[in-house]
């Protein structure tokens, strides 16, 4: 069983991608040069927009997830894991973490990259604040 969420943001001229652990989207518009695992600003959702029937489905063991991030075509896939212990209730944050730390930004654990290991061309896109940017959340069980 699949279960999907979209998720529209768009690039800020300050966005570095250069966390080697984390990539977190964010409802913020604004957005400093110290957010160096920001890859979009102005997401349409936060974790706790995200529906009932997703959380669910997240929060169930071994739940797998795929994070495709879309920019003009250029695409870039992120898989990683749910969990029981996540919280999913941040009004303007999701993280994606390579590590197994869970808080109430944290939407997925052990993931294969984070905001550093996307690719250079993609967060070239990012920088542009009038790039929109498209997350496609799929939990397979």
């Amino acid at each position: 069983m699949e279960v999907k969420e979209v998720i529209f943001a768009r690039g800020h001229e300050n966005i570095r991608a250069m966390h080697r652990t984390t990539l977190e989207v964010t409802r913020e518009s604004e957005l400093s040069r110290r957010g160096d695992c920001i890859i979009a600003v102005s997401a349409d959702k936060a974790l706790k927009n995200l529906s009932l029937e997703f959380k669910k489905s997240l929060l169930r063991e071994n739940a797998e997830v795929t994070i495709l991030i879309d920019v003009d075509g250029i695409a870039e896939v992120v898989k990683a894991f749910g969990s029981p212990k996540l919280i999913l209730t941040h009004p303007t944050d999701i993280v994606v973490r390579k590590s197994d730390y869970v808080c109430a930004r944290t939407l997925a654990i052990k993931a294969d990259k984070a905001a550093f290991d996307l690719s250079r061309r993609l967060v070239e896109n990012l920088r542009n604040p009038q790039q929109k940017v498209k997350i496609t959340l799929t939990v397979s069980v």
